[in-house]
């Protein structure tokens, strides 16, 4: 039996917005989003639905290279070491990274309706600069 979470009532929340608009704490909007109220944790897509498998693997294989790297730091092994297994994990996170990006392309952004296509294509460059930023490429 599913319990029921109280609904909230307008000014209940520290902005004193109604519910319909607040957005739950911790979680962001990207500014220019096609919907600013729905948290970005909210929205969801099947355009990786082929590869997802793929990329859960991947993922549990950069998860266990960070638990690696945090006990080679424990054991205070040679920078050099470290730096090398933290470049692996850049690597296949990056690799992660273009997996999701190609089939956001060919799901999501191929596949917007013309009227939306202006939005989701600022939307598309403003998450290939964030993406390049963060993995310097």
């Amino acid at each position: 039996m599913a319990t029921q979470t109280p609904t909230a009532r307008p000014g209940d929340d520290k902005t004193g917005q109604p519910a319909d608009q607040t957005v739950s704490p911790g979680i962001d909007t990207q500014a220019g989003d096609r919907d600013p109220v729905t948290p970005i944790s909210a929205r969801h897509s099947h355009s990786y639905e082929a590869d997802k498998a793929r990329i859960l693997t991947r993922l549990r294989r950069i998860e266990g290279q960070v638990r690696g790297v945090a006990r080679m730091v424990e054991d205070d092994k040679y920078c050099i070491d470290i730096l090398t297994q933290l470049s692996a994990i850049v690597a296949s996170s990056r690799s992660v990274g273009l997996l999701l990006l190609e089939d956001h392309i060919r799901g999501c952004v191929v596949g917007a309706s013309p009227d939306e296509m202006e939005a989701t294509l600022d939307e598309l460059n403003r998450a290939i600069e964030r993406f390049t930023r963060s993995v310097g490429g």
